[in-house]
Parts: structure tokens; C-alpha cells; sequence
């Protein structure tokens, strides 16, 4: 129980009608949810309107209204609060409903278009095991200490954020590592929390289907890091030409990560192949077990942030030197019988796609194909649909189009929209395959020994979506399927 007037500390307030001391037994943004004695926060999102449930939510005995716009009429015993911005209102009540549970914690906010998952999951890993218990708030899954906890959303929404925030520190967390998305900052997800550390990875063309522009995108990155407070740590990529612009405006301390530059935490490759990285780090020789330049700059935020917090740089590279990524980064099989390397990657965007096969080339040893099955998502930007058919053409031997989650599009459609990308070379290494079960089984039957496959864009996803549908699929699991198949 909290009550009302407590829960709107920091909330920008326009008017008030009724009375603020009534008692709150919850927090809801889903109409569906609120019952007797509720908050409900009316927030316009992209779907829908939370104004137009304002009616059937007083109906179910909701006790107050957080609203942008007052409703008409207004009914007596209900308390109605209208707000400047309703979403970033729901941060901050979520923030005091649970009581501020992100000032009980070190929060670590990781942003940029690629390496948010694994940068998140190793900065787990690592604090776990420098003996800390942590969470994890990330697209693959949330950790509270052991336990594991299906993630639906990059960032939850405001309220489950909190919610889950509280979890972890009753269940004794000292450390929680968070993946931050572009949308959760735009919409003010993360309203009211309080970071202590925010490192940027990189950012390129991605959720143009949403920020609409590539200038809005960078300006909402950024935004996470302006409004970060003077005692905490702002951590960018300096070899990403906009990763100084993002530390412009911060209060923060700021430190910078690079492989060509100097900067605070400096590293330089020595070695990469199927084995790992071998690395210099400030000065430290070390060996790790990811593979990829991309898993370079990864390794070296989540160094710097760990010294930024205080820990031993020697103790922060042991333990680093024995952790493996997120699943469904870079994550690999090798057949038995063949040797054939299959590879499972995330990269849904021309970046972090030429990242993956640019690192693959890095380890082909002679003349070793490099296969690749690639698709766009239906619903999405699709201005980056022929780039990514294009870039997979010209870094590929052969490649396969094929479906990643069409959602409510004609997957053939989207197929075509790909091929729009490819010259008259390009074309020529190119077959498109619809089903994408059939596409991973057709790239395994064109590899010979030693060849890689590289099956792109859905990595750790254990579904496909299909008009509106959830289908069991699991890219990693189907690539074992084909390799036991055709070594038989």
C-alpha cells in the first residue's frame, strides 16, 4: 500500500482534481489489469489510447487517473491527476510506488544499436563472478541472482521494470546490468531510475520504422546519457563517430573505449580465430573466448565499466578470460562428420550482418565458402531490407532470402524487397526460400568440408511469427536437425 500523494514525488503535474490521499494498492498502464483501489495511467502508445479505457477502468473500482488530457466529465470519489507526459508519470510512480528500487542497487544502463545483449550478459557474468549476486534485464532473459525469468521486450514497460527492480534487491542483488533500448528512452520507460553507470556500444541505421529519422535516433540514444547524474560514469565507443557526440552533454564522468585511438581503456588485437581473442588490454596480454573484432569492443566496455566501478582490473580480466557471450551471438556448432561450422547470429541489421561476416572471413583458413541464410522482419524499417540483401551478397559465396518473423507481411513480399538491393553479380549467388526450415536445410546441403553456414537474424528466438501467430522455431536447433541429417 502507498498512498497517492507519495507516489507522485518528482511526477510534472498539471492539475488535480480530487483527493491525493487515498490510499494505492497498484500501478497499471493495461486497462484489463486495474481493479479496486488501483492507479490507472492513461498513456497514448502506438496502438492505442489509454484515454479511451479511462470510463470502464472507474467502472472496476479504480481509485485515481493519471492522465494527459482530462476526461469531460469528471466522477465524484475519483481522484484525477493530469500530467505533462503520462509515460515518463508512470516511470516516476513506479519509481516511488516500489521505493525507488534502482537507488538500492548499482544500475548499469548499456545502449547503441548492436552489442547491448552481450555487453548486458557479460557484465552479469563477470560480477557474478567476482562473487557479487546480480541482475540481468536483458532481450534474451531476466536474472534475479540464479533465477531465470522469461524477457518479452528489450526493456519492460515502466511499471514491470520497477516491479522486477524490487524483486531484486528483496532478493538481496547488489549489481543489475539493463539493456536500454531507443523506444524504452523515447517512451520513458526508464523515467526516475537512477543509473550509477551508462555505456554506449555503437549506433547505426536501425528502427527507422519508429524514430522515423536517423537524427531523432541518435538525439533519443543521447538523451539516456544527458540526463545521467554527475556521480555516475558515462562510458562510449570512440571509434564510433557519433560516440563523442553522446558524452556532448553529460554530467557525468566520461571515459572512452577504443581498438585505433587513445582513450582510457585501450585494446589492440592480437589474435582472432575459432579459439578466441587474444588481447591487449591497458597493457595486459589476455586471452578470451569470443570470437570477432565486434566482441573486442564489447569486451572493452564491459572492462572499462568494471574499473569505473571499482574493481580489481586484474581480477575483472581472469574472470573475463573464462566467460562465452549471450546465446545466439556468434554462437557456433561444428558437424562432425564434415567439419562443417554453422554459425547462429542475431545481426538483423547491415551492420551488425557485416560485422558477423567480416569476422567469418577473418577465420576462413583456404577457400572456404561462406553460406548465408538472411531474411528482414515484416512490420519493420524497410529501408534497410535491400542494404541487408546487398551487404549479405557481397561478403557471401552463396546466400539464401528467406523468412525471418514476417509478421503481417507477405513474406515474399519482403523477399523481393531484398532482391531490389542486389546488382546483376549479386544476383547471380543469390536463391530465395520462403519456408525458413527449407532454407537451413538447403544451405547445409550446398556446404562442403570446412565450409560456413551462417544463419542470420533471429539467434536466440525460439519462435516465428506469422500473421499475428507464435510458431515454434529455433534457428540452433534446426541447424543440428540438418547437420545430424546429412551425415548420416
Amino acid at each position: 500500500m502507498a498512498i497517492l500523494q507519495d507516489i507522485l514525488y518528482k511526477v510534472r503535474i498539471r492539475s488535480v482534481h480530487g483527493n491525493t490521499g487515498v490510499e494505492v494498492k497498484g500501478l497499471h498502464i493495461d486497462s484489463r489489469k486495474v481493479g479496486k483501489g488501483d492507479v490507472f495511467i492513461a498513456i497514448k502508445g502506438v496502438a492505442a489510447d489509454g484515454h479511451q479505457y479511462i470510463d470502464s477502468v472507474i467502472e472496476k473500482g479504480a481509485a485515481a487517473v493519471v492522465c494527459e488530457v482530462m476526461p469531460a466529465s469528471l466522477k465524484e470519489g475519483v481522484t484525477y491527476v493530469q500530467v505533462e507526459n503520462s509515460g515518463e508519470a508512470a516511470g516516476y510512480l513506479a519509481h516511488n510506488f516500489y521505493g525507488q528500487p534502482s537507488e538500492k542497487v548499482k544500475l548499469v544502463g548499456v545502449t547503441g544499436t548492436n552489442g547491448k545483449t552481450t555487453i548486458a550478459t557479460l557484465m552479469f557474468k563477470l560480477f557474478s563472478g567476482l562473487g557479487y549476486k546480480c541482475g540481468l534485464l536483458s532481450t534474451v532473459e531476466n536474472h534475479i541472482g540464479n533465477e531465470v525469468i522469461p524477457a518479452t521486450h528489450t526493456t519492460p514497460d515502466a511499471i514491470s521494470l520497477n516491479a522486477l527492480l524490487k524483486q531484486m534487491v528483496d532478493a538481496g542483488c547488489t549489481h543489475v546490468f539493463m539493456e536500454t533500448s531507443s523506444h524504452a528512452i523515447h517512451q520513458h520507460r526508464t523515467a526516475g531510475l537512477k543509473y550509477v553507470v551508462g555505456i554506449f556500444s555503437n549506433i547505426t541505421h536501425d528502427h527507422l520504422d519508429y524514430h522515423k529519422t536517423f537524427d531523432e535516433y541518435i538525439r533519443v540514444k543521447k538523451s539516456f546519457f544527458d540526463s545521467l547524474p554527475s556521480e555516475a560514469h558515462a562510458i562510449s565507443n570512440a571509434d564510433d563517430k557519433r560516440g563523442a557526440v553522446m558524452l556532448q552533454n553529460t554530467q557525468a564522468h566520461k571515459y572512452l573505449y577504443s581498438l585505433r585511438t587513445m582513450a582510457e581503456f585501450k585494446g589492440k588485437i592480437l589474435e582472432n580465430g575459432l579459439t578466441g581473442l587474444v588481447m591487449i588490454i591497458n597493457d595486459q596480454e589476455v586471452h578470451f573466448r569470443l570470437i570477432g573484432e565486434f566482441n573486442a569492443y564489447n569486451l572493452l566496455a564491459v572492462y572499462g565499466a568494471a574499473v569505473c566501478l571499482g574493481e580489481d582490473k586484474f581480477e575483472v580480466l581472469r574472470v573475463l578470460s573464462e566467460l562465452s557471450g549471450a546465446e545466439g551471438r556468434f554462437d557456433y556448432v561444428i558437424s562432425s562428420k564434415d567439419r562443417v561450422i554453422g554459425i547462429v547470429d542475431y545481426a538483423h541489421t547491415p551492420d551488425a550482418l557485416l560485422n558477423v561476416l567480416a569476422t567469418i572471413k577473418g577465420l576462413r583458413k583456404g577457400h572456404e565458402q561462406i553460406i548465408t541464410v538472411v531474411g528482414c522482419g515484416g512490420d519493420r524499417d524497410k529501408t534497410k531490407r535491400p542494404v541487408m540483401g546487398d551487404v549479405a551478397c557481397e561478403h557471401s559465396d552463396r546466400v539464401i532470402f528467406t523468412s525471418d518473423n514476417p509478421r503481417s507481411e507477405d513474406p515474399e513480399q519482403i523477399l523481393r524487397d531484398m532482391e531490389a538491393g542486389l546488382n546483376t553479380a549479386a544476383k547471380r549467388k543469390y536463391i530465395a526460400i520462403v519456408d525458413r526450415h527449407e532454407a537451413i536445410k538447403a544451405a547445409i546441403s550446398m556446404a562442403n568440408a570446412d565450409d560456413i553456414v551462417l544463419i542470420a537474424g533471429k539467434g536466440h528466438e525460439k519462435y516465428q511469427e506469422i500473421k499475428g501467430v507464435k510458431h515454434p522455431f529455433d534457428d540452433k536447433q534446426v541447424l543440428a536437425e540438418m547437420f545430424s541429417l546429412f551425415e548420416r
